[in-house]
């Protein structure tokens, strides 16, 4: 643990060496991430974030260790032109180490869209209180960070090619100057193949392989089942417009129970009746990202049926979506969501679809034509679906489509249909039971 009278301690060369490579790291993955709208260039923000975290608290740890013990004395043969500019980019080095992550900590708690930290998915980092300010008030502070993030970028390029220089020139030119050995025991000045200097240079060369060859864990592609469905499907060949297979399974909101003193129905009655969703039933959403499939769910929903085969002019569907449990199996994504660029859930918080117009479509198919209210906007959306009922039991399976560019869903960046499609397909599969 302790220095020797010219090297650095072996928890600073630990250090020294692990938040070298942190960096190295760290910029090749900065290069890569070109477009952030793809998976690709979420993940690698993603990971980009967590690297940036790991070099603050590594930094921070080294600079508490140095203040406890300071350096080994540099060579008695140093310039002093050469001891002050050593000096000067040591500091600068500190506060670019610490100053880039902070500065990108306030860019990701000053953005528009509160997406988590996870650090390499699994720990949560939080944001600094600015998170909490109004969009107008965190402006400034997005422009900041943003702008010291890319002005602290240009400097460390510049230190680490200083001290890089700096360090091989004393290694490879200097013979009475013992400058590598301090971080690397061992190394010996004046030899241009001394065996920690080619580590030093294989491990680097490590690190760059890693930098522009790994491919972190993309978002999920859709939201993890619950237990199986109550209802289990008939296997029934569903047709063109049967829900997909693959479909993510939500169970809705509890319904208000029924009436103690109402007892079952074993025969159709005459008319509509009111149909209770149970158990299986789902509201689901299909869409692409960048050519990757994505499929969620809405995990709370409530839905008001009042409907009978033969009474279709008396029939009527309501159902009531909570947008904030959009799910699609990616929490840090998930967490977008609610947001103003996509369904705005703090100012519209339900999306409703009402239908009170049904058309038969062939043996056990009904087209539902209705109004869906999405972002404070009303449309009309036609709901094909297949039906079956069997005595008071009824399964059903729809699918739609929706233009989400009418509904105001994807503002700013995503308003655009390069990387998100405009349409999105929506599925309705519904198990009931008569009341």
């Amino acid at each position: 643990m302790a220095r020797s009278a010219s090297r650095y301690s072996t928890v600073a060369i630990v250090l020294h060496w692990a938040i070298a490579a942190a960096i190295v790291f760290q910029v090749l993955i900065a290069w890569r991430m070109h477009d952030l709208k793809t998976p690709l260039g979420f993940a690698l923000t993603q990971l980009h974030k967590s690297v940036g975290i790991t070099v603050l608290l590594l930094s921070l740890a080294r600079l508490a260790w140095r203040l406890m013990n300071p350096p080994p004395p540099e060579p008695a043969r140093l310039a002093t032109w050469e001891r002050a500019l050593s000096k000067a980019v040591h500091v600068l080095l500190y506060v670019i180490m610490i100053g880039m992550p902070i500065t990108g900590w306030i860019m990701v708690s000053a953005s528009r869209i509160q997406i988590p930290t996870l650090l390499y998915g699994v720990i949560p980092w939080p944001h600094l209180p600015i998170a909490d300010l109004p969009a107008a008030a965190k402006a400034p502070w997005r422009s900041f960070g943003h702008e010291s993030h890319e002005w602290l970028a240009y400097g460390a390029y510049a230190l680490v090619a200083l001290h890089v220089a700096g360090a091989l020139k004393h290694q490879l030119l200097d013979r009475d100057m013992p400058i590598l050995a301090r971080m690397a025991p061992g190394a010996k000045p004046g030899a241009w193949f001394d065996p920690r200097l080619l580590v030093v240079g294989l491990a680097g060369l490590g690190v760059i392989a890693a930098g522009e060859l790994i491919r972190p864990p993309l978002p999920a592609a859709a939201p993890l089942a619950p237990p199986a469905a109550a209802m289990e499907d008939d296997h029934e060949d569903h047709g063109d417009h049967a829900a997909p297979a693959a479909a993510p399974v939500a169970s809705p909101e509890a319904p208000a129970p029924a009436a103690a003193s109402a007892p079952p129905l074993t025969t159709a009655p005459i008319g509509p009746s009111h149909w209770a969703v149970g158990k299986g039933s789902s509201v689901g959403f299909a869409t692409s990202w960048s050519g990757q499939a994505i499929q969620g769910r809405f995990d709370k929903w409530t839905a008001d049926i009042l409907f009978a085969p033969d009474a279709l002019d008396k029939s009527k569907v309501s159902v009531s979506i909570d947008l904030a449990s959009a799910n699609t199996g990616d929490a840090q994504r998930d967490q977008s969501l609610p947001t103003a660029d996509w369904f705005d859930a703090a100012n519209h918080p339900k999306a409703t679809f009402v239908a009170d117009r049904f058309e038969p479509a062939g043996e056990g198919r009904f087209v539902a034509h209705g109004k869906l209210t999405l972002r404070g906007v009303t449309k009309p959306v036609d709901l094909p679906f297949r039906l079956k009922i069997d005595a008071d039991k009824a399964r059903m399976s729809g699918v739609t489509s929706l233009d989400r560019t009418a509904f105001g869903v994807g503002q700013g960046d995503w308003q655009a249909t390069d990387q998100i499609p405009g349409k999105v397909q929506v599925s309705v599969q519904i198990t009931a039971t008569r009341r």
